[in-house]
């Protein structure tokens, strides 16, 4: 997607979040004024460190909050222009928003192939239709079909991640909300993963809302970037301008027009940077 279609989409976006306030236990204010916009058939990347409020905003869209005591208390989400911050969760399933948690939840008890299957649960379809899906998963991660009988506990974390992204998939998803897949990854399989991610991205037309700290990969593979710190949206951009931007590079990527930065070098960047000043 180019830059000059990625501005033709934005006017009609797929999801909105508009100035989110988020609160845990009815005192910790998490998220303060988050705003977001996803177009339909985008890959949007939520930047920033641990503890920025990447995850929290993932659940409020999906309206998972409520399981850790957590609420939207100001602001929308709107999903093709209805309200869903106060939807089910499971309903939000069936209009096509499905998550992929952090930490590569799987059944581990099943198998890879029971797991992908239980992605269809909500589905009426023909058992047909489901192994259709099932054979689209597994041209995607031919992996998994090698272990497709093997227990999930007993397979690797890269396989485990795969199996998540499947599992979601077979929901027939139109947009997933990912958090970070690259996490505990070697460089080489998160490599592999947000390749398929940009496949599925161009080839079966999925939404991709994803939350990542690896900021060099997700600038190289999404279209828009969001970098958040504190609860608070601090920059947004086209992705390829991101990875321009000076400060993106000094404080992201560890590189400055001067070269490659040390954490001792930046570690004091929160006194210094251009847009808290």
């Amino acid at each position: 997607m180019t830059a000059a279609e990625y501005s033709e989409s934005e006017s009609n976006a797929l999801l909105e979040v508009n100035n989110i306030e988020v609160i845990y236990n009815h005192v910790i204010l998490v998220l303060k004024g988050v705003s977001l916009r996803v177009p339909k058939g985008s890959i949007i990347a939520l930047l920033g460190g641990n503890g920025a409020g990447k995850t929290t905003t993932l659940k409020a869209v999906s309206n998972l909050l409520h399981s850790e005591r957590g609420e939207v208390t100001k602001g929308t989400i709107n999903y093709r222009g209805e309200a869903v911050h106060r939807s089910d969760p499971s309903e939000l399933v069936k209009q096509g928003v499905v998550q992929v948690m952090e930490g590569r939840h799987c059944f581990e008890h099943l198998t890879v192939e029971e797991n992908l299957l239980t992605g269809a649960y909500t589905r009426r379809s023909a058992s047909s239709d489901v192994q259709q899906d099932l054979e689209l998963v597994y041209s995607y991660f031919p992996r998994l079909r090698e272990r497709r009988k093997s227990q999930a506990g007993y397979t690797s974390g890269g396989e485990q991640q795969m199996t998540a992204i499947g599992r979601a998939l077979m929901s027939r998803p139109e947009t997933i909300l990912l958090d970070e897949p690259s996490m505990g990854l070697a460089p080489q399989l998160v490599e592999e993963i947000f390749g398929i991610v940009k496949n599925l991205n161009e080839k079966e037309g999925v939404t991709f809302l994803l939350a990542e700290q690896n900021t060099n990969v997700a600038l190289r593979f999404a279209h828009y970037g969001y970098i958040l710190e504190s609860g608070r949206v601090v920059m947004d951009g086209l992705a390829a301008e991101l990875r321009e931007n000076p400060d993106v590079k000094e404080f992201y990527l560890g590189m400055s027009e001067e070269g490659r930065k040390s954490f001792r070098d930046v570690r004091s960047y929160r006194r210094r940077k251009r847009w808290l000043s």
